[in-house]
């Protein structure tokens, strides 16, 4: 080995003059390597920079999706709310006869407003979905539920308005004695005071009263024949 360096070095006190010869060949390639060196270092530098970049645009996408699903969940929650709250308000004439014949618009199907009311209720039940997550990938039910659940909530609106506007003022004088009538004798029929006897017959009264005039909801006649049934087993 040192024979070796020592050989090296004699060359070199021998030929030292060629220093001169190849001294800026040499000097230019070791730039050229230093360049290229450089240029290497460089492109990784870059390639850094540029998934850093990938990945920071990934995760914002990411984010930005998440966001944009809760937005649309909250959108979708918010039309079924709606949607609850208008079905609540009419429950509340829907379970009370007396009530509907204080204001037998609600379901006088010869006028139209009642009509629009009672066909935006069948749009909005039928699209109703069974979940929030139902509808989150598709954005044209989604439109298409929160339109119909606005026409809903509005039809309902405008025509509870115009029934307690009119009352019973959209019957004659006669219809109105009917109804009258037929909503007092619901009222003794649900009158837990009354004698078994008097509330059966006061219910079959009401209904007399009330046909060929209005027909009342399948959940009302429902309801008001449970309370009349449950007053006779007491």
């Amino acid at each position: 080995m040192l024979e070796r360096v020592d050989a090296f070095w004699d060359f070199v006190g021998n030929y030292w003059w060629l220093v001169f010869v190849f001294g800026g060949t040499v000097g230019g390639a070791f730039k050229a390597v230093g360049a290229a060196n450089e240029r290497r270092a460089q492109r990784r530098q870059e390639r850094y920079r540029l998934k850093q970049q990938a990945k920071i645009a990934e995760a914002e996408a990411v984010g930005k999706r998440r966001v944009d699903v809760a937005a649309v969940k909250r959108d979708i929650a918010k039309s079924m709310d709606e949607h609850n709250q208008t079905d609540a308000r009419w429950f509340a004439y829907e379970t009370d006869a007396a009530t509907l014949l204080d204001y037998p618009m609600m379901i006088d199907l010869r006028d139209p407003l009642t009509i629009d009311f009672h066909r935006a209720k069948r749009r909005a039940d039928l699209l109703r979905p069974e979940q929030v997550d139902d509808l989150v990938d598709d954005h044209e039910r989604q439109r298409e539920y929160r339109d119909v659940v606005h026409d809903y909530a509005t039809a309902f609106d405008v025509a509870e308005t115009e029934a307690k506007r009119r009352r019973r003022s959209g019957f004659s004088v006669d219809e109105q004695e009917r109804l009258l009538r037929a909503q007092r004798l619901i009222n003794l029929a649900q009158d837990p005071g009354a004698s078994p006897g008097e509330r059966r017959s006061a219910y079959a009264k009401a209904r007399k009263e009330l046909d060929g005039l209005i027909v009342l909801p399948v959940a009302t006649t429902e309801q008001l024949e449970q309370r009349v049934a449950g007053q006779l087993e007491r």
